[in-house]
């Protein structure tokens, strides 16, 4: 089926930014907060695991194949965009550098946090091309609590940083969904 394929393709695409092209070891001072990062990213990895645990018993309809088959593309490109726009801010685990940056640019003026929609979109496709409704839900809810974990514990360090600057994006700017307060 033409959906599965484009789905591993796009999660191909998602992943390879993150392992090839990311700066993993920087020799750089930071401050982290690695415990809550984790156990945001345990339930999103939770999430996950809901969504390709409980597979549809027969093909997805053409409802759940074209907004997957639209979701999954948006996913990939919004992974490499921001990665792009991160640069050697990237990091695994919430922290900042000590001369990290507040980077407002290209995905970061329309969210500020565009890894966790990128992710979000990669979500939503695997959900709707693999998993059985009932389970949504499940899925949905750890995505979410894991990612309100991440984005607060981010948000907060940047506004120890960058103080009002920190604070007035965060109002301006939407957390990981566009236009959705």
């Amino acid at each position: 089926m033409l959906a599965r394929w484009e789905l591993i393709v796009c999660w191909a695409a998602f992943f390879y930014p993150y392992i090839f092209r990311a700066p993993h070891w920087q020799k750089r001072p930071s401050v982290v907060k690695a415990g809550p990062s984790r156990v945001g990213m345990l339930l999103e990895a939770a999430a996950f695991l809901v969504t390709f645990s409980f597979p549809l018993d027969a093909a997805p309809t053409s409802i759940r194949l074209v907004p997957a088959m639209l979701l999954a593309p948006v996913g990939a490109a919004l992974a490499w965009t921001s990665l792009r726009h991160l640069g050697r801010q990237f990091r695994m685990n919430a922290g900042l550098w000590e001369d990290h940056e507040l980077v407002r640019t290209g995905p970061y003026a329309l969210v500020r946090h565009p890894i966790y929609a990128a992710l979000g979109a990669m979500l939503l496709a695997s959900l709707l091309i693999h998993t059985r409704s009932p389970w949504w839900l499940v899925a949905l809810a750890l995505y979410l609590a894991g990612t309100e974990i991440r984005v607060r514990t981010e948000d907060r360090l940047l506004a120890s940083r960058f103080g009002e600057m920190a604070t007035e994006y965060q109002h301006a700017v939407r957390a990981y969904v566009p236009f959705v307060r």
